[in-house]
């Protein structure tokens, strides 16, 4: 286990490349099981998580090889089990992505209870009643037993605008006998590359990157080449770690259609920047206050289903507020354990009202010190790296393993920009 030393209040600068959409490699690493010859994914972050998706592959008997920095090729045509392994499901909850397509393909799927970040309750019903409007016999005795001879397409209303529910209902439904309507979809950035990748495998959907998707079955599917577009809750980290620091950054690598909702978000904190082409520049002249609402009033930044704030990015915004003169909310309204690190914010010298499960006052600016500090999640693992690399003094975190899931080499990438960070071995 490794943990990262940081020195803080030094202003980052220089040129970062941004990495494919964790979010995207997942779905697309497990719809690779569809298909009835290879495929290559390329632009996939070299992250915890991705490497969790390969053992999984390999596990089930596909055939699977590096060609290259974030480059994959996966031949599924060997796949023989269809049973994931409790290891890695308890690792990563994107192991769950594997019940749409070995149901689809192979009319069964056996998977533990998924595991993942420890962020509150998070339900996988939507999946359950997704995968049995179109057929699926599901029973849970220790682990989850889908079954189906045929699947077959049906109108779906999902409960919930769940991403990987979203996901998991289209892998199923592309191989499914007749039309699939899926309403209250999801439909970010990463959906619609899942969504794309599988139509360049010779699926047909239509309504992609709204939320409500057409999808006609097909008999099979081919192998394809596909490229997972870039992580934009990446590019929303940066910029946060830029502006606190006062430092002046250009992100390479962007996708202007991502970033509507992220300017909202951080445009009520005085954070802009300046696009050029598919760089992202953020100069170190941020106004850096708070825009309150109409008569003066305390505004909110809150989380919702795309094309909304992006949930992931709450945790970022909650460090850049402690930064940012004036009052803000962040409410955070998925997961109620997830605004429960602002405790060691806090602890650093924020000033925080957590009101509740889901919703903080943060008031700034407030002068951050150095502290001891453990990863509960990704999203706030990085948000404490960000608050170390603008607070006084020096900050040990420890639980790295959990920012490594989500973001690749970043200590790293972070050391290429100027930033005072260590990664060394717990001793």
């Amino acid at each position: 286990m490794y943990k990262y030393i940081v020195e803080g209040g030094h202003p980052v600068k220089g040129r970062v490349a941004v990495s494919g959409n964790k979010n995207a490699a997942l779905p697309c690493l497990a719809a690779a099981v569809l298909a009835r010859a290879p495929v290559v994914l390329k632009n996939i972050p070299e992250i915890e998580d991705v490497a969790v998706m390969i053992e999984v592959l390999v596990h089930l008997g596909a055939q699977v090889e590096k060609r290259g920095p974030h480059e994959w090729s996966i031949d599924p045509r060997g796949i023989e089990r269809q049973d994931v392994p409790a290891e890695q499901s308890r690792k990563v909850r994107a192991s769950l992505l594997f019940a749409g397509p070995l149901l689809a393909r192979f009319g069964q799927a056996i998977l533990p209870p998924p595991g993942g970040d420890t962020i509150g309750r998070r339900r996988i019903d939507t999946h359950l009643l997704a995968l049995q409007e179109l057929g699926a016999r599901i029973t849970m005795e220790g682990v989850l037993r889908f079954s189906a001879p045929k699947l077959k397409g049906a109108p779906i209303f999902l409960d919930e605008a769940s991403v990987t529910g979203t996901e998991n209902a289209i892998m199923a439904a592309v191989l499914a006998e007749g039309r699939t309507v899926l309403r209250n979809a999801a439909c970010e950035p990463h959906v619609q590359d899942l969504c794309l990748m599988l139509n360049a495998m010779g699926a047909k959907i239509r309504g992609v990157g709204s939320n409500v998707l057409y999808i006609d079955g097909v008999p099979e599917l081919d192998g394809c080449e596909y490229t997972i577009g870039p992580d934009f809750m990446e590019i929303g980290s940066f910029i946060g770690l830029a502006a606190v620091t006062r430092g002046e950054i250009t992100i390479e690598g962007v996708k202007a259609e991502d970033l509507p909702p992220l300017r909202v978000g951080f445009n009520r904190l005085g954070i802009s920047w300046e696009l050029k082409g598919n760089n992202l520049f953020v100069s170190s002249n941020q106004l850096m206050k708070v825009s309150a609402d109409l008569g003066g009033q305390i505004p909110k930044i809150d989380d919702a289903p795309w094309p909304g704030f992006p949930p992931d990015l709450t945790s970022i915004m909650t460090v850049v507020a402690t930064q940012t003169e004036g009052t803000v909310l962040i409410h955070e309204k998925m997961f109620e354990s997830r605004m429960f690190f602002v405790d060691k914010l806090i602890g650093m010298g924020a000033r925080i009202v957590l009101c509740d499960p889901h919703r903080a006052v943060v008031s700034g600016p407030a002068r951050l010190s150095g502290a001891l500090l453990v990863s509960p999640d990704v999203r706030a693992g990085m948000a404490m790296v960000i608050a170390a690399l603008c607070a006084d003094g020096q900050s040990t975190i420890q639980n790295v393993y959990q920012i490594e899931r989500g973001y690749e080499r970043i200590s790293e990438r972070l050391k290429a920009l100027g930033a005072y960070i260590e990664r060394i071995e717990n001793s």
